[in-house]
């Protein structure tokens, strides 16, 4: 489950999970959605392998989504499934999608950057919980 709640002229994301592979994916959907009007829109049709080192959760995470967001700066791919295996030395990760049709995706705000401003993951008593802010 993700979410999006406004923060000052920035955007946050939020997403819960039961463990960290399904909360980095859910990320991956939250930062999507925050970018597309309609994330069901994209087809899964291309396949983008990521693989990240370190042992830190929270760079890991802003690492992850910074990767999401270079990738439809630079290819303009934009992403509609993701999977991720988050591990003590590093994430591998999967994104699926599609290239950018403004005749079929509709993009509902600029995302310009992920910041490292209250960005957090960590495990409370429901499961996984991230958080990070956007700037737009």
């Amino acid at each position: 489950m993700y979410e999006l709640f406004e923060h000052t002229a920035d955007l946050g994301l939020r997403a819960r999970a039961a463990d960290l592979g399904m909360l980095f994916s859910e990320m991956g959907a939250c930062l999507s959605s925050a970018m597309i009007e309609d994330i069901a829109s994209v087809q899964p049709g291309v396949e983008v392998r990521i693989e990240l080192s370190g042992f830190d959760r929270e760079y890991l995470l802003f690492d992850w989504l910074r990767e999401l967001l270079l990738r439809f700066e630079a290819d303009r791919l934009l992403f509609s499934q993701f999977e991720a295996t988050v591990r003590t030395d590093g994430l591998s990760g999967i994104a699926r999608g599609e290239p950018y049709d403004p005749a079929r995706h509709a993009l509902s705000r600029e995302v310009k950057a992920i910041t490292y401003h209250e960005l957090k993951v960590e495990r409370d008593d429901n499961g996984w919980l991230a958080e990070v802010i956007v700037d737009i």
